[in-house]
């Protein structure tokens, strides 16, 4: 499928004046890429798809907390909930898993591939899922602990890799929308197992907490067999020094013949790109790989250091939302209010707004920026979740009173307060899921250069991980009734740490918008974030790698 436009301009401009190991090249930095076409958008949105069981996974625990009979399976029959320790232990788990797989994936990619490292993740992934069938009576904390733990090492695999896999095979005009279809796909996740856990919560059986955790097969095993018939990265090959795959990669990617000029030029500019990487950044040993991650001036913004600090700490920020304590915890969080009937179906009504709000982004990326959206979330983030906080002080869901004729029944003070907490808390997913949910996901993937970009990706993932788990441990015991008791108090915690979340995009968050991966490296390196947004490539690597060898540079 080819561009009449891009042939028109080609043969104004006449043929590319430049070589790069026997490929074409050209020095227009608008002509880098082939013209978008359906395949390569059903070839991303596919490899999306992971996001799916990454989200069930995340999700499904949140309502299976509040099962009775689950409830009865780790604790004891009549047991009024799952202890704040439990609670902390069987959450946080899969999140410490996972910041093991994240790590661990970096190096898998390197070594066998991106595509058969998610596929890898699958399996582990499997695994996890039989050993959680395995949880009955008498036994249900030991196998739901271990099982999360493995299943979430493949949850790593995949949440890193997914992303690595994508910005480096997603056209670079569509990257951010494409890329964003992954925090779609996490929230359409959570969505369908809020969906299941409510389907089976009325069962008498363990069949209440098992179904919701054999559905997971489903999502493995398509996005596992899906990814056999799917090209791997040709960034990848190039590292490996295979160009002959990585030119028939690319052109299943690009829908373009192999002996296209447009495959010929985007690939003379990530051949040149990497070697141009690969004279500041040398390859060396397993151990030097991993160091040269953090080499560097922490002031420099083109450093790795700078970048590797920037991708883990973009990942902490997203965590520090708080929109986690709402998945995880909502239904025994609201339930320990006294102020709602159905915490089932509110939760199901977070998720719903979770999904309907992110494609969203797949404009408002392309249009306004990742920086831009950064911000602007940050902003209407913590707005929310200060208004929630102090209502839920003041009127809200702190004051309650016992029910005439009860001794164990609270309701709220004033319901309407509650209506107005619940509804800000929807607006605060709204901004998230909008802004942050895919932003941070998308500039994680963009800015490593190529020798440590699966490294680099991965301790991003690990780090988001790694909060993921502190925030799932602490947060039973800063809410719990028997520990911190905090309630709505807890908003004012998040609405700060959104407050954090500002100031660091705005001095920190460079904008990627428009550029190709190997644009990205030179934009970092010539402008600072605050002004990264009007920064405009002039050359090419591919251009300016022949003019080296021509002894004009």
């Amino acid at each position: 499928m080819s561009d009449p436009a891009a042939a028109a301009h080609e043969k104004e401009t006449g043929p590319s004046a430049t070589h790069v190991h026997g490929l074409a090249a050209t020095q227009d930095v608008e002509r880098i890429e082939a013209p978008v076409t359906w395949k390569a958008y059903l070839i991303c949105a596919f490899a999306s798809f992971g996001g799916i069981f990454f989200g069930y996974d995340s999700g499904y625990i949140n309502g299976v907390l509040g099962s009775q009979i689950f409830i009865n399976a780790v604790e004891y029959v009549g047991a009024p909930s799952v202890s704040e320790s439990h609670t902390s232990l069987i959450v946080s788990i899969l999140s410490c898993g996972t910041f093991f797989g994240a790590i661990i994936a970096g190096d898998v990619a390197d070594f066998i591939g991106r595509k058969w490292t998610v596929i890898m993740g699958c399996g582990i992934y499997l695994i996890g899922c039989v050993i959680q069938m395995i949880t009955g009576l008498g036994s249900a904390l030991g196998a739901i602990v271990a099982g999360r733990l493995i299943a979430g090492i493949g949850v790593g695999f995949e949440s890193a890799i997914v992303i690595l896999y994508m910005s480096e095979i997603c056209p670079r005009k569509v990257r951010g929308a494409l890329v964003a279809g992954y925090q779609f796909c996490i929230t359409i996740g959570i969505m369908l197992a809020a969906c299941v856990v409510y389907a089976t919560e009325g069962r008498s059986d363990t069949g209440a907490y098992r179904i919701p955790i054999a559905i997971q097969f489903i999502w493995a095993i398509i996005l596992a067999g899906g990814l056999l018939f799917l090209p791997d990265s040709p960034r990848y090959f190039v590292k490996r020094g295979n160009v002959a795959a990585a030119t028939a990669a690319l052109s299943r990617l690009r829908g373009q013949p192999q002996d296209s000029e447009y495959i010929q030029v985007e690939l003379s500019e990530i051949i040149a790109n990497e070697e141009y990487e690969r004279q500041l950044i040398p390859s060396t040993t397993w151990f030097g790989s991993w160091a040269n991650c953090f080499k560097g001036s922490v002031w420099s913004g083109n450093s790795n250091l700078r970048k590797t600090i920037l991708g883990t700490s973009l990942q902490m920020m997203q965590q520090w939302t708080g929109v986690n304590f709402i998945f995880y915890y909502s239904t025994p969080f609201l339930k320990s209010t006294g102020a709602i009937s159905n915490t089932f179906l509110i939760s199901m009504v977070f998720t719903i707004i979770n999904v309907c709000s992110t494609p969203i982004s797949f404009y408002t990326v392309e249009k306004w920026g990742r920086r831009t959206i950064l911000l602007y979330g940050a902003l209407g983030m913590l707005i929310c979740q200060f208004l929630c906080a102090i209502i839920g002080v003041t009127v809200g869901f702190n004051h309650t009173h016992i029910e005439p004729g009860t001794t164990d029944v609270s309701l709220a003070d004033n319901i309407s307060a509650v209506n107005a907490q619940i509804a800000f808390i929807a607006i605060f997913i709204f901004f998230f899921a909008s802004t942050w949910g895919p932003g941070a996901w998308i500039v994680i993937g963009e800015i490593f250069p190529l020798p440590i970009r699966s490294r680099g990706v991965g301790l991003s993932t690990a780090s988001n991980w790694l909060w993921n788990t502190i925030i799932a441990v602490i947060t039973p015991y800063m809410t719990g009734e028997n520990k911190g008791n905090m309630k709505s108090s807890v908003f004012f915690v998040w609405g700060g740490l959104c407050t954090c979340a500002l100031v660091y995009t705005y001095f920190l968050v460079p904008e990627t918008k428009g550029l190709s991966l190997e644009q990205v490296d030179k934009m970092m390196e010539e402008t600072t974030p605050r002004t990264s947004a009007g920064w405009k490539p002039t050359t090419t690597f591919a251009a300016q790698l022949a003019d080296e060898k021509h002894g004009q540079v």
